[in-house]
């Protein structure tokens, strides 16, 4: 087995047969599975919280208030507690949704001095440009497709102005779109985690999200936050199934909605 030079940083190109380069991938990508599930089950959670307290207040008669929404409290301070990859964690309301505000956010995230902090902008759509955030990844994509989703990376004005992801899944009442519940991980904790899985694969590599943007690389050519064009990664991620592309061996991480790509040779 040889081993070629590359660039630094970037994958080590060892000469192996493709079955064990895709064997690679495969044992790859389910180690990403593992490093990001437990970020989706913080977000299950909270999912499971918000529809079991939308449901109540339901079964009372009236529509749900900012008050109400209070009660996911301990259950996103516990998460934030327990989560080391979760910065942030919370409900994102759909418009109309609330009785006395137009748009909610019950969000809550950790401080650089560990404090947890809640979330405070201003939606007012006269003065605010956060007043609007349905037509951003982390709710559109829940929204729209009925799964949850990773967006980003993308430097995260709304609540921290760090470079992060954000994991969302539906929120549903009674078969109607009701928000989203959504955690936010930064990228420089994420990289963390995946970074050494990535460089271990017998070739230049890199993690994409349903859009095609490049949550983590391995390769000089992906930079995180770029776009790669050509595939149907959606669809990858639908039929849960490697995929070739144009050179590339696609492979959907397991359940989770990232899709590693690697160069088939």
């Amino acid at each position: 087995m040889s081993r070629s030079p590359g660039p630094a940083g970037a994958a080590a190109t060892l000469d192996v047969s493709p079955q064990a380069r895709v064997a690679a991938q495969a044992r790859v990508a389910a180690q990403v599975r593992s490093a990001l599930e437990a970020v989706f089950e913080a977000v299950e959670e909270t999912r499971a919280d918000t529809a079991a307290l939308l449901a109540q207040v339901a079964g009372l008669g009236r529509r749900p208030a900012t008050v109400d929404l209070a009660g996911l409290r301990p259950g996103l301070h516990l998460r934030l507690a327990r989560q080391e990859l979760v910065s942030g964690v919370g409900f994102v309301a759909a418009p109309g949704l609330l009785g006395d505000v137009p748009t909610w956010l019950e969000w809550w995230q950790t401080g650089a001095d560990g404090a947890l902090r809640p979330l405070l902008l201003d939606l007012d759509p006269r003065q605010s440009a956060y007043s609007d955030y349905t037509h951003w990844d982390w709710f559109a994509l829940p929204r729209d497709t009925g799964r949850r989703a990773v967006a980003g990376p993308y430097v995260d004005y709304l609540c921290s102005e760090e470079y992060s992801l954000t994991l969302s899944a539906p929120v549903q009442v009674e078969g109607r779109f009701a928000g989203v519940a959504a955690a936010d991980v930064y990228l420089r904790h994420f990289e963390t985690a995946v970074m050494p899985l990535l460089q271990r694969l017998p070739g230049p590599a890199h993690l994409v999200n349903a859009r095609g943007r490049v949550a983590a690389s391995a390769d000089p050519a992906h930079l995180a936050g770029s776009l790669t064009k050509g595939p149907d990664f959606a669809a990858v991620l639908t039929q849960a199934r490697p995929e070739h592309f144009d050179g590339l061996h696609l492979m959907p991480c397991d359940g989770v909605p990232l899709v590693l790509v690697m160069a088939e040779r």
